[in-house]
């Protein structure tokens, strides 16, 4: 989704904002920005776009794509602005080297999984969301995409046909041992599911 086609999915976007509170406020207890029952923050501009895993508008997942070429007020994107100092809570130094600025690089950030999910479906939703997140990418003319992702990433990538490699030291974030990487979407395969938007 993004602001230009939001209304071709009727309440999806508030039904994901409202997941996204669920899953960062709630559950992680994370001091974010939150109003009617929906998580946002700086990064959720037009420039954005917004990939949720759904049944019938329920979301089960979901992730924010946006280019690192952003800019809004101070802000341009996540891992730029933490490497330059500009957000609590994510370590100054996520990267090895000074964060990319590339129309062809896009970042990932708020990737979620609900609970809810049962056990059985969590890898084919998880499967669905990055190959999707990956279309949307290529779709604005990214080549890469840029997050910070459990440290475990290239384990569970491999399984769904996707390629990352490292951009920055492992640390701890809330608990879990996490790491930047750039993820290759140009040669990840096309997703085959009609409830990804």
């Amino acid at each position: 989704m993004s602001v230009e086609t939001m209304h071709l999915h009727g309440n999806l976007i508030v039904n994901y904002l409202k997941a996204r509170r669920q899953v960062f406020i709630v559950s992680k207890g994370w001091q974010l920005s939150e109003t009617r029952g929906m998580e946002f923050d700086q990064y959720d501009t037009p420039e954005a776009r917004w990939i949720a895993v759904h049944e019938d508008g329920e979301v089960l997942a979901g992730i924010r794509i946006a280019p690192t070429t952003a800019q809004c007020g101070l802000h341009s994107y996540m891992i730029r602005d933490a490497q330059l100092g500009l957000l609590k809570g994510l370590p100054l130094d996520p990267l090895f080297e000074e964060a990319p600025v590339s129309d062809q690089i896009w970042e990932a950030t708020r990737l979620f999984l609900l609970d809810t999910v049962p056990a059985q479906r969590r890898a084919e939703v998880q499967r669905l969301l990055m190959l999707k997140m990956a279309e949307a990418a290529r779709a604005e003319g990214a080549h890469s995409v840029i997050g910070i992702v459990p440290a475990v990433f290239q384990r569970w990538l491999k399984r769904i046909g996707m390629e990352a490699v490292p951009m920055g030291p492992r640390f701890e974030l809330d608990g879990d041992r996490s790491q930047a990487a750039m993820f290759n979407v140009s040669m990840a395969p096309p997703p085959h599911s009609p409830e990804v938007n």
